[in-house]
């Protein structure tokens, strides 16, 4: 038992230092230095993305007797050897996962770690070659910048989907059906088809520079998905810890923007506003110590 214990975390930590030594071949890379990087057609940068792009297929348990087997399908995107970085409602409940690669080859998968504050996962696959995509840096993005969406949910080599928008916002926050309030969301565009969740959002020189992960439900063509700055923070303490250590004054917050002043009608331009603030936390426990020296 000793043995296997110590076997197991041994195995963890060369896979840390695995991760670690593919974070600084990506820091070094051209996307992370002050270059200006070439600018693709769409066919080219969808080219570029592609072999990264996985189908993931979800299947569940069946929770009574004669009912379906609960399933579903979206996509991820290679970022280091043996890490697939995806959507967290994908694979919320799964308790089997296959992953459809570019060269329709069909794989297990499982999850190693998983964010629910910002929708995002970590699965992790036993096989070698795979290729990590190309990361770019979200917080250089303009508005205006085109932008590609890809997606291949049924796993089938060159059967991608692909939708061409434009960044409309930066710092958004959308309430998605999941229930989980989600932030400094990438706006754009670009049509998020059924099965592409999950999937990169990418710029004109193929890097991958944000996450899809949900719809406007009430508008055409508005898509949100998750900055990879943020994302690729998440997928480090991911592979590192299997989770998100943040620490917590117990509120949340939200940084002030345009849309945030316009929707509260703020009569400041500047800062955070307090959204919400637990009873039990740091923050709420000095609240109420003031309160009660103030009676």
């Amino acid at each position: 038992m000793g043995v296997r214990k110590r076997t197991g975390k041994i195995s963890k930590s060369i896979d840390s230092i695995l991760f670690l030594l593919v974070l600084a071949v990506w820091a070094s890379s051209p996307a992370s230095a002050e270059t200006i990087p070439k600018i693709l057609s769409v066919p080219d940068t969808v080219a570029e993305v592609l072999p990264s792009v996985v189908s993931i297929m979800s299947h569940g348990t069946r929770v009574a007797p004669f009912q379906p087997v609960p399933s579903g399908s979206g996509s991820g995107i290679i970022i280091a050897p043996g890490y697939i970085l995806t959507s967290n409602h994908l694979v919320t409940g799964a308790t089997r996962l296959i992953i459809g690669l570019h060269d329709g080859r069909l794989v297990p998968g499982r999850v190693a770690g998983r964010d629910f504050l910002t929708d995002l996962a970590l699965v992790k696959v036993e096989i070698d070659g795979l290729l990590p995509a190309k990361l770019g840096v979200s917080s250089k993005l303009r508005i205006g910048e085109t932008v590609v969406a890809i997606g291949n949910p049924l796993a089938i080599k060159m059967g991608a989907t692909v939708s061409v928008g434009v960044v409309s916002g930066m710092d958004r926050a959308i309430l998605p059906p999941t229930g989980e309030t989600l932030y400094n969301l990438i706006q754009t565009d670009a049509a998020l088809n059924p099965g592409s969740s999950g999937g990169p959002l990418v710029d004109l020189s193929g890097r991958v520079i944000g996450i899809n992960t949900a719809v406007a439900p009430a508008a055409q063509n508005i898509s949100y998905a998750v900055a990879i700055d943020e994302a690729f923070a998440v997928a480090q303490s991911l592979i590192v810890r299997g989770n998100m250590l943040r620490p917590s004054l117990g509120f949340v917050p939200v940084t002030i923007t345009a849309s945030i002043v316009a929707a509260f009608d703020l009569d400041v331009e500047r800062g955070v506003l307090v959204l919400q603030v637990e009873n039990n936390g740091l923050a709420g426990r000095h609240y109420r110590r003031r309160c009660d020296a103030d009676l």
